[in-house]
């Protein structure tokens, strides 16, 4: 019963989960011909499925992520680089 306390970074393992999520709903759409970067700004701004490609997954995939956590990742990634 002496075990050292955990730690957790959720939030760094959930950005590190988006960042996951987003490069294979990026490669799905590619693979089918889209243009990825379009589709996921129109999926992000209308929140319609429809704009991601069910091909491997990636409407089911993309749906998990918290639009708002990931504008906020987008954001905080684009300004601190």
């Amino acid at each position: 019963m002496n075990e050292p306390t955990m730690t957790f970074k959720i939030y760094e393992d959930k950005e590190e989960e988006m960042k996951k999520v987003m490069t294979a709903v990026y490669d799905a759409l590619k693979q089918k011909g889209y243009n990825p970067v379009n589709q996921i700004v129109g999926y992000i701004l209308s929140e319609d499925p429809t704009y991601i490609t069910t091909y491997n997954n990636a409407r089911g995939l993309i749906r998990r992520i918290d639009r708002d956590e990931l504008l906020q990742a987008l954001v905080k990634s684009y300004l601190n680089d």
